[in-house]
């Protein structure tokens, strides 16, 4: 599959609300708005679409959101689980659906109130009361004081500071350079707003050592794709963004979001499996790529996908990210250049892959010059997903 799949299918359309604290509309309306901007991106229109792929977490059903937005009948449909890592599988679902013709215009979308509706950074004790196997899992770790995001990070980004010495100041540097670049990007809710490595050491701890500048934003908002063959995005409106690798993956023992189970805690084997077949999909490498959006919802992951993803060796992240201008437009690997989830908004990693498009359109408002591969990845600590697209 991963040969059929590789360059025939291609991103032809992006769209995205505003991004805010308080959306002060319903995540109906706000799923609407992305796609229908999508699909009017693409040069299309609503009656052309007959997919639609998005999160099992999204409280928008297909039939909704094709009612809300136009769309009349649909051929297929699919919901990707895990939270943010299925950010990529979305469009990985949606790229197999057009390239083996079971539909000809799919779109992904994810919309919520994450922000002024349900927060997911603080403690749910509803997610200890699922009648699933998940529930099952949150009622071990919760009485332990393992009950939000951060909590479970701080514990694998202790042991990564120990294992290979990293430090805070190291993460802080993924908060620097995101923040910097959404400094200048007006869509980004830190627009006109950088911090410096002593911001980031002077925030509030919120589960040691995680300050509050290594914790993503929580965010309003709603962001949609349009995927077509390639052959067809060629004759729309915009450059085609081609798929060349598409890939999910879970690891061994793979525990919610940190498995602690594991006999090596400080990494991310499961973003290792979707990097080795995104190179291997694509033909490309990781001194290929001209920039990389990584998910980055908490820092120290951030370093950690560098060295599962191959670009440096293990333990090597930190050295990376302190070389000056490393991450920044004209540097080694230019890094969320939209100012990432830490600084535009936190859209479950969707508007990483809208920046990644808009790079190879020559459109970003951190443009870098020539960008014609980029690899993007999603939602880490739970079985994730990651794309290589190419101009």
């Amino acid at each position: 599959m991963s040969g059929q799949l590789s360059g025939a299918a291609a991103i032809a359309g992006i769209g995205a609300t505003d991004f805010s604290k308080n959306s002060g509309r319903s995540e109906l309306r706000l799923a609407a708005e992305a796609v229908t901007a999508a699909i009017a991106d693409a040069g299309l229109a609503p009656s052309d679409v007959d997919g639609l792929v998005s999160f099992t977490m999204d409280t928008n059903t297909e039939i909704a959101v094709a009612r809300s937005a136009g769309i009349g009948e649909l051929k297929y449909f699919s919901r990707i689980h895990y939270g943010g890592g299925a950010a990529c599988s979305t469009v990985q679902q949606a790229a197999m659906a057009v390239a083996t013709g079971v539909a000809d215009v799919v779109v992904a979308y994810r919309a919520f109130n994450e922000r002024s509706g349900m927060r997911f950074g603080q403690v749910n004790t509803s997610l200890v009361a699922q009648d699933n196997s998940s529930g099952t899992d949150n009622a071990f770790s919760y009485p332990h004081g393992l009950s939000t995001p951060a909590a479970f990070v701080a514990m694998v980004a202790q042991r990564y500071m120990h294992e290979y010495g990293a430090t805070s100041e190291d993460f802080g540097r993924i908060s620097v350079v995101d923040r910097k670049h959404a400094a200048v990007n007006p869509n980004a809710f830190f627009y006109g707003k950088p911090i410096t490595l002593e911001d980031h050491q002077n925030s509030r701890y919120i589960a040691e050592p995680l300050h509050l500048l290594d914790c993503c934003q929580e965010s309003d908002g709603g962001v949609a794709f349009v995927v077509v063959s390639a052959e067809r995005a060629k004759d729309l409106p915009h450059p085609p963004a081609v798929i060349a690798g598409a890939a999910s993956g879970s690891g061994n023992d793979q525990y919610i979001m940190t498995s602690y189970y594991r006999d090596e805690l400080a990494g991310l084997p499961e973003m290792g499996l979707v990097g080795r077949q995104l190179w291997e999909q694509s033909g490309l490498g990781p001194d290929d790529m001209d920039l990389a959006i990584l998910y980055d919802h908490f820092t120290p992951y951030t370093l950690m996908q560098l060295e599962e993803l191959g670009f440096c060796g293990r333990g090597d992240a930190k050295d990376f990210v302190r070389e000056p201008g490393a991450l920044e437009v004209g540097g080694r690997l230019p890094l969320n250049t939209h100012g990432g989830q830490l600084g535009e908004a936190y859209i479950h990693g969707m508007n990483g892959i809208a920046e990644a498009v808009r790079q190879l359109r020559g459109k970003s408002v951190n443009q870098v010059p020539g960008a014609s591969k980029v690899v993007v990845t999603a939602g880490t600590g739970v079985p994730t997903s990651g794309l290589v697209l190419t101009a």
